[in-house]
């Protein structure tokens, strides 16, 4: 499905260009569909065919995608690798992974500790593997095969060593309609510009891409993501939404050029991959003047839940929203048993994005699913009388404190309304009496006047019961962050755990 994609948008929108280079070169859609071809043959010349496993260790860079598009157009498998791991957490992820071949640059290729063919990134896109040269040869015709497998993309590894989900051609055909209905474009109407600000080998760049192919947009890549950058380049080309992980929307309004630059193009604003709070939904739609939506899902499921723009505003502020076409959500008790309707318990998705499981693990994948077919997420949640989903956090950061369950997220949200702070996250510790109470680790907006303990648990106090509010305040001028831009859970608690 994937391979297909990329020739018939090749057809549609020829030189439109469809990615932009970190350092500004352009690719259009002929040539990733021409370069694909040939990186193809050159795959194949090195002994990848169909069912191989090809892993990419590269940085955001229109490369990337040719050699995805590559793999796909010979029917091996692409499992990436985000190049912002340690070189540790790269080694664990290649060792799950077991490539065929595995492919990065030279200045990756000390950190990545095995045999692999490195590629010189282009300034112009004239080449992507460099030695092999196949003068337009193309590869041969793929019958096309809705269970063959075409991606493993990794989960965070924030509990334990990183998973890698497959994705055959149904799943992406599935995401494909669900983000476009299977429409394509109008070649006559410019492209929408937008911004990748993650890795490459997270499950947005990777499944979503067919469907990017076929809104005919331009994609702008960037090597390591910031806010000023994201400013500049969302002013500049005129771009209509403003889409991000929730921390990186919290940072782009905090940034000082924020007030000073041009976001009159922003119509749209969505966040996904993470938690965003009632606060920063409401700041991000007062001050872009634009709507908000959020998206949930989680790595195994695909696709998942999210609001509309038409929703009422409160949906985005307290809820994930309601299930996408073809997307099942229950709600589980710890044996699979549906719980009652408001009761909180663990948020199973189903649906044909689902991932077919997990690579080279099946004690895993087998614990991943309930017997309906249903993924279990990982989140806690409730759905509401409306059929909207609330989360209330994730099952292993819930802590007991004095023999009452207190989840994190539901903490946070309250607490990230308080006009001193500017990020907020919860973690805990142990307590000789009360088993484990609450530490509430704060970024203030000013330190000069960051709040106290006792501001907190005032202002939490309205809302919060007393179990709820936290213990402790730690200070620090950022939340610890993962390889994937999200709380790093586990640093959290080291920082605290340093600090008693």
């Amino acid at each position: 499905m994937l391979a297909a994609t990329v020739t018939e948008a090749a057809k549609r929108f020829g030189d439109r260009t469809v990615l932009v280079a970190p350092d500004g070169w352009g690719l259009s859609y002929r040539d990733l569909d021409r370069r694909s071809d040939e990186a193809a043959v050159g795959l194949a010349r090195l002994g990848v065919r169909e069912g191989s496993v090809v892993s990419l260790v590269l940085p955001p860079c229109p490369e990337h995608v040719v050699l995805y598009a590559a793999a796909a157009k010979l029917g091996a498998v692409t499992a990436a690798v985000n190049h912002r791991l340690t070189s540790t957490e790269r080694r664990a992820v290649l060792e799950v992974a077991a490539p065929d071949l595995v492919v990065t640059t030279a200045e990756l290729a000390p950190e990545v500790d095995v045999d692999a063919l490195e590629v010189t990134l282009s300034a112009d896109g004239a080449r992507v593997l460099d030695g092999v040269r196949v003068d337009g040869e193309a590869p041969p015709l793929l019958v096309d095969d809705p269970d063959r497998p075409v991606a493993v993309v990794f989960t965070s590894g924030t509990t334990g060593i990183p998973k890698g989900a497959v994705f055959c051609g149904r799943q992406i055909d599935f995401i494909c309609g669900v983000d476009t209905g299977h429409r394509w474009g109008d070649p006559s109407v410019p492209a929408a510009h937008s911004l990748s600000g993650t890795s490459l080998a997270h499950l947005g760049p990777t499944t979503k891409l067919a469907g990017n192919l076929h809104r005919g947009g331009t994609t702008h890549l960037i090597r390591r993501w910031r806010a000023r950058d994201a400013l500049r380049a969302t002013a500049e080309h005129h771009m209509p939404a403003l889409a991000g992980i929730p921390t990186q929307v919290a940072l782009v309004l905090r940034d000082p050029t924020f007030e000073e630059t041009d976001l009159r193009s922003v119509q749209a604003v969505v966040m996904g991959g993470g938690p965003a709070t009632p606060a920063l939904v409401r700041e991000a739609r007062e001050r872009l003047g634009a709507p908000v939506a959020v998206r949930y899902a989680c790595t195994e499921a695909g696709v998942g839940v999210g609001t509309a723009f038409g929703d009422p505003p409160e949906d985005a502020e307290e809820t994930v929203g309601r299930p996408h076409p073809g997307v099942e959500v229950t709600i589980r008790d710890h044996d699979g048993t549906p719980v009652a309707l408001g009761e909180v318990g663990e948020v199973c998705l189903r649906s044909p994005a689902v991932m077919s499981g997990y690579h080279r693990d099946p004690d895993a994948t087998a614990a991943a699913f309930w017997a309906d077919g249903a993924v279990r997420t990982g989140d806690l949640g409730h759905v509401d009388e409306r059929g909207r989903l609330r989360l209330v956090g994730r099952a292993k950061e819930m802590y007991v404190r004095g023999g009452y369950n207190v989840y994190p997220m539901e903490v946070e949200a309250v607490l990230a309304g308080h006009p001193g702070v500017a990020d907020v996250a919860i973690t805990s510790r142990p307590d000789d009496v009360m088993g484990e109470v609450g530490i509430a680790v704060v970024v203030p907006r000013r330190p000069d006047v960051a709040p106290s303990l006792d501001d907190l648990r005032t202002f939490a106090g309205e809302r919060l019961a007393r179990h709820k509010l936290p213990e402790d305040v730690h200070l620090v001028e950022a939340l610890p962050l993962t390889a994937m831009e999200k709380v790093d859970r586990r640093a959290l608690r080291a920082l605290v755990e340093d600090a008693t």
